[in-house]
């Protein structure tokens, strides 16, 4: 698999880990390999706030999850941009909460690659909506 091919994957699988319904839960073992140990992530909420990895799954189990009984979000598309081990990738995300409400967003990510693996080291995104619509060349 050559680099850009690995990067869909990882970016493309990256969700699926997340998927849960009622009587199941995430697979946060999985969610954590794909990232690089004190990673960063920015949610859409602001004012803006860094949170870990473990930050980020104890806010999902703690506000999510509690919300949402079923949730899964996919890659629809994305760009790279990519100079040897560095990489740059905007990615559109379609997801469906509750088995009914489907929203959109769309991540950045900066991806290394170390020892022959690509993993992230950020993660910010946003929500798509009203004065921000998901641009045509993501779909």
């Amino acid at each position: 698999m050559d680099d850009d091919e690995a990067i869909r994957s990882l970016i493309g699988d990256h969700f699926e880990a997340m998927r849960w319904e009622p009587g199941t839960g995430p697979d946060w073992g999985r969610f954590r390999q794909d990232f690089v140990p004190d990673a960063q992530l920015f949610g859409a909420a602001r004012p803006v706030q860094a949170r870990t990895v473990d930050g980020f799954i104890d806010r999902m189990e703690t506000v999510a999850r509690a919300n949402l009984h079923s949730f899964e979000e996919h890659t629809q598309g994305m760009k790279i941009l990519r100079f040897g081990n560095v990489a740059v990738v905007l990615a559109l995300s379609e997801m469906l909460e509750n088995g009914s409400t489907v929203n959109h967003d769309l991540s950045g990510y900066l991806l290394v690659k170390s020892q022959g693996q690509w993993r992230i080291a950020a993660h910010a995104w946003d929500q798509a909506g009203q004065g921000k619509p998901v641009p045509d060349d993501l779909r």
